[in-house]
């Protein structure tokens, strides 16, 4: 009979850091032409020029200082290190040139992320076929559905963009940029160790050692080379009766 041939757990994880490394070079490289397109870099520098120019106003060397650096100052320096934040802060071209860094940081990381994950999670899946990635190619794993057959277009979407984009990346970096603006403080800390024990959980509690993005899809990782893997559940309905009817003709009655 046809036994499901998983893959091992090491070549998973040398497929998954190989695949890491790359992804991390396409996300960064998307990145950068929609921070080119989008004029990230301008609103960057008027900021950098406001801070100069009040930082110059003012008498402040540093506009940029930590609590405890601020902690430190003397009295005189504190007062002119606020003066010159009230005077960027009425300043409309500073305020708007900074609402559009924030804006934007959030749009270029968001769909940077999403176009390196549809190109190398989506994309070269298809071409490669059974849902390689380079990574999987390299180190001869597959994915299939959890009976046998060939995963479809429709399944790689949901395993790419619902599990692996939304669910396993989206949802943690917006907790880490609230986590990072003071919105959420500790109750973000716990959130992020939740999802990373659901994951934990789940890879370890299902018979496929599976994570979320698979368990959503209905796919699993396999060995390629042992694995056969069917084109339509017909064909893998067919192979099985043939076997069963092989097996029970060479029974001795």
């Amino acid at each position: 009979m046809n036994s499901l041939q998983k893959a091992s757990m090491w070549k998973r994880i040398s497929a998954f850091l190989f695949d890491g490394i790359l992804f991390s070079v396409v996300a960064v490289l998307f990145a950068l032409i929609l921070s080119a397109v989008l004029g990230y870099d301008g609103y960057n520098q008027t900021v950098r020029d406001c801070y100069a120019k009040y930082g110059e106003q003012f008498g402040v060397e540093n506009m940029s200082l930590s609590t405890q650096e601020m902690e430190a100052l003397s009295q005189e320096e504190k007062d002119r290190v606020n003066a010159a934040y009230e005077a960027l802060n009425a300043d409309p071209e500073a305020r708007h040139a900074y609402q559009m860094m924030l804006s934007l940081s959030l749009v270029i990381i968001s769909i940077g992320l999403l176009l390196a994950y549809l190109t190398m999670e989506f994309f070269i899946p298809l071409w490669l076929g059974n849902g390689q990635t380079l990574g999987k190619k390299i180190f001869g794993l597959a994915l299939m559905r959890t009976d046998g057959v060939k995963i479809s277009h429709v399944m790689l979407f949901i395993r790419t963009f619902l599990g692996k984009y939304v669910i396993e990346t989206m949802i943690p970096v917006i907790i880490l940029l609230l986590i990072l603006m003071g919105s959420l403080g500790l109750l973000g800390t716990v959130l992020l160790l939740l999802i990373l024990v659901i994951e934990i959980a789940v890879m370890c509690t299902t018979p496929t050692r599976s994570l979320i993005h698979d368990l959503m899809a209905g796919t699993v990782a396999v060995d390629f080379a042992s694995q056969m893997i069917f084109d339509t559940r017909e064909a893998m309905i067919a192979y099985k009766e043939k076997a069963h009817a092989e097996m029970a003709a060479k029974q001795e009655y």
